[in-house]
């Protein structure tokens, strides 16, 4: 026959066992939420992380491929600035992505002075926050056409 210390550790047991069970299903049911954040990215013309235009001519274009991926866990409203010198050349604007969306656009632009160091820099923006998220630069060399 049990004592009352017997039946009081078999109930313990049963109850830690309960919320064990309870605990693993419930951490295999819900979803893991990770570090929240976006990928931004330039890429060469031919698609890889190299061969960027950085040494051109007045009135000669470059392209590069600029690319976002959101793992924010939620839908994103993105706009990107593009700016040349501290000038902006272009919006890129309108680009919304769910989480784990990917986007990629060609982009060529044609600087239009000559400079050794010409900041091409691409801002991204999330909706409604008046800073850049993330920023990408390229330094240029612009030689004076012929």
């Amino acid at each position: 026959m049990l004592g009352v210390a017997d039946k009081l550790i078999t109930l313990v047991l049963a109850a830690c066992l309960v919320a064990a069970v309870g605990v693993t299903v419930y951490l295999a049911v819900s979803p893991k939420i990770g570090e929240k954040f976006t990928e931004f990215y330039l890429l060469g013309p031919g698609g890889k992380a190299a061969g960027y235009p950085t040494d051109l001519k007045v009135g000669e274009s470059g392209t590069v491929i600029v690319g976002i991926v959101n793992h924010e866990y939620e839908d994103v409203y993105y706009k990107i600035v593009v700016r040349l010198d501290n000038i902006t050349i272009a919006v890129i604007d309108g680009i919304v992505l769910s989480h784990e969306a990917k986007w990629e656009k060609t982009y060529t632009f044609t600087p239009d002075k000559a400079g050794e160091r010409l900041k091409l820099e691409f801002l991204l923006y999330r909706e409604g926050v008046d800073e850049p998220y993330r920023s990408l630069h390229l330094w240029l060399r612009v030689r004076p056409s012929e």
